[in-house]
């Protein structure tokens, strides 16, 4: 049996690293998936010997992805996440030499991610020149976010002539997890209102009404919104300025400050949130205020998404925070009885690794924990695409 036949095989290229996942768009089966780090030190120079390193793996288990002609039999395409489309892009796109060219130029708008997303796209074209390359994009699933959404409180004719609007990101996780969630209820996504929480090293929130965001957390790039790993989240504007105007600072320093050096890691030195309650458990003071702080800018979030929908039917947690911290979902929740909220501490204890029903089964909000797939979801878009 050749089980190469009907897959999809999706690329997750970062700036060091290489995730990758060989899978069945329909039952979800996984073939084999793994991730190449340290791109760039000797002996991963570069995205093609990383790729190729992805293909060795592959041979080595009796799968050949290449089979000297770049088309092998069977594989339906190849998915790549980018991370931001800007306003060119809000569906999955077959890639071809334009689309390359506009992700590319979308780089200002996320220079941490669409460059690697580029280069990993270019060199599997390359590799793999007889499938199909299919983007999938992170900002999709917020491109018809309301108006009042997504739009900047600054000049009207700046904005538009340089597209500075709220984008959104980890959409592909966000609209997964919100069809998981209605199903898991048994309820249409059509009818059902939900706060979706994906809560990794970088954290966003959205506010999903029917299956179509009307809010989420991060905007222009990923840096707006919840207080992430290295990432601050939101701050006053003003700061940037006096970051410039009074210490000295330029704009790269600044980026690298608000992008890598913010954050738990900027307050505590850890963005790792084993290590971070490990911290904390042993009395320290800055890892209690980086934890505080973090389980403040959540609620709320949590609590204007209550307001905007009018009251939610579900609350999901996601990624690897939200899956594996059951005191962030205890105390990010806690409290809020009143609004029909309510965490049971026996369902909510510990990692949970399949779709779970943490509250009571008579609260009036489910509160749950939907294990994301953003691999699953890409594979899907690129096959029926």
């Amino acid at each position: 049996m050749n089980a190469v036949a009907g897959a999809v095989l999706v690329l997750n290229s970062g700036s060091s690293s290489l995730k990758y996942q060989l899978l069945h768009p329909d039952s979800g089966e996984v073939v084999h998936g793994g991730i190449v780090e340290r791109i760039g030190e000797a002996e991963v120079p570069d995205h093609k010997a990383a790729l190729r390193l992805v293909f060795d793996e592959f041979a080595a288990r009796g799968l050949d992805l290449t089979d000297g002609a770049g088309s092998p039999e069977g594989l339906v395409a190849v998915g790549h996440r980018v991370v931001h489309g800007g306003r060119s892009f809000h569906s999955p796109t077959v890639i071809d030499d334009h689309v390359l060219a506009e992700i590319r130029r979308l780089s200002s708008l996320a220079p941490l991610h669409n460059p690697a997303n580029a280069q990993g796209i270019e060199v599997a074209r390359e590799l793999l020149p007889g499938v199909k390359q299919v983007a999938v994009f992170d900002t999709a699933f917020f491109f018809d976010l309301p108006a009042a959404a997504a739009t900047y409180a600054i000049d009207r004719e700046l904005a538009e002539e340089h597209a500075l609007r709220r984008y959104g990101f980890h959409g592909t996780s966000h609209e997964y997890v919100s069809q998981r969630a209605a199903a898991f209820l048994g309820r249409p996504t059509a009818e059902v209102s939900q706060i979706v929480l994906h809560l990794g090293n970088g954290a966003s929130a959205s506010a999903v009404r029917g299956g179509r965001a009307v809010d989420t957390s991060m905007g222009l790039t990923p840096l707006e919104g919840l207080v992430m790993g290295t990432r601050s989240g939101d701050i006053d504007p003003g700061l940037v300025l006096h970051l410039g105007r009074s210490l000295g600072m330029g704009i790269d320093e600044i980026d690298a400050l608000l992008n890598r050096r913010s954050g738990l890691k900027g307050i505590a030195g850890e963005n790792d949130f084993r290590a971070l309650s490990a911290l904390i458990a042993q009395g320290d003071e800055h890892a209690k205020l980086a934890y505080d702080v973090y389980i403040h800018r959540l609620r709320r979030y949590i609590g204007a998404y209550l307001v905007d929908l009018g009251g939610a039917d579900a609350i999901s947690f996601t990624a690897g925070v939200g899956e594996n911290a059951a005191q962030v979902r205890a105390d990010a929740l806690a409290g809020l009885e009143g609004f029909g909220i309510v965490v049971d501490p026996e369902r909510n204890a510990g990692r949970i690794s399949e779709p779970t029903r943490i509250s009571p089964d008579d609260a009036p909000v489910a509160v749950l924990v939907i294990p994301t797939n953003e691999e699953l979801a890409i594979a899907r878009e690129a096959a029926a695409l």
